[in-house]
This record gives C-alpha cells, structure tokens and sequence, in this order.
C-alpha cells in the first residue's frame, strides 16, 4: 500500500518539473494512462500555482541570495517568448508550456508578461488538462516504438 502511494507521488511530483517525466513514470510503474494523466496534470498545475502564487517573493528571496552579474534582457529566446506573446497571448504560452517548457517556465513568463491570474489557471488549466492526457496516452501506447525506454 505504501509503495503505490510513494508511485503515486513519485509521478505526481515529477510533473512539476517536468511533464513528459510524469508520463513516462507512470507509464512505467504500469498504471492507467487516465490515473497517469490526472496525476500528470495536478502535477503541473501546483507548479503553476506556486509560481504564480509566490514567484516574486521567490525571485526576490533568491535575488538576496544569489547576487548574480547583470544579464542581457534581450536574448534570442526572450525574443522568441515576446513574438508568441504578442501573437497569441496567454493562451499561445499556456499551449507551448508542456511541450517546450517546464510548468514553472511557462508560469514565470506568463507572469512577466503581466497576465492576470486568473487567465493563467483558465488557460493552464486548459493546456495542462489536454496535454497531461495525450502525453500519457502517446507514451502509453506508441511508447514502444521508442527502444530505450524499455516500457512494459
């Protein structure tokens, strides 16, 4: 009992990093992909919580710490997040953060960016929801195609 509860959190907690981590887990320990998907998005959603929640005392917490040098602001990847932003808006970032981000990423840009709350859980939610169960299904179905990742 205790080891599927540890499973569970395992890939739970691994979707706040990263999605396709918790998709592969849970794919792995042999779950459904439905159980898979739902943990998935939970997963991804407190991250996004979190950071939207408490990012700027995170950042400035970590700013007193870390003292970094000045960076450039503008990089070609922040210009390539302002082109999606000014394109698509909010729901252009909610939709690439699974696949191309981290939920913590996508969550600080559309921060930065100055969207409200609560269009960041409207569309998160959206995105997570859709991209959580489709991933799972891929890795649970054509997962096999992939020889190094050896799934049942």
């Amino acid at each position: 009992m205790a080891t599927e509860i540890i499973k569970y959190l395992t890939v739970y907690l691994s979707s706040t990093i990263k999605v396709i981590f918790g998709c592969l887990l849970g794919t792995g320990y042999g779950h459904h992909f439905l159980i898979t998907g739902v943990l998935t998005t939970l997963g991804m959603m407190t991250s996004v919580y979190i950071v939207t929640y408490f990012g700027t005392n995170i950042r400035h917490a970590s700013q007193a710490v870390l003292r970094r040098k000045q960076r450039n602001i503008f990089s070609r990847k922040s210009r390539q997040y302002v082109r999606v932003w000014q394109k698509y808006g909010m729901p252009g970032i909610a939709f690439l953060t699974p696949l191309l981000l981290m939920p913590i990423g996508g969550a600080v840009i559309a921060n930065a960016f100055g969207a409200k709350k609560k269009d960041i859980f409207k569309y998160m939610w959206i995105s997570c929801t859709f991209w959580g169960f489709v991933l799972s299904a891929l890795v649970k179905f054509a997962g096999h195609w992939i020889p190094f990742l050896d799934l049942p």
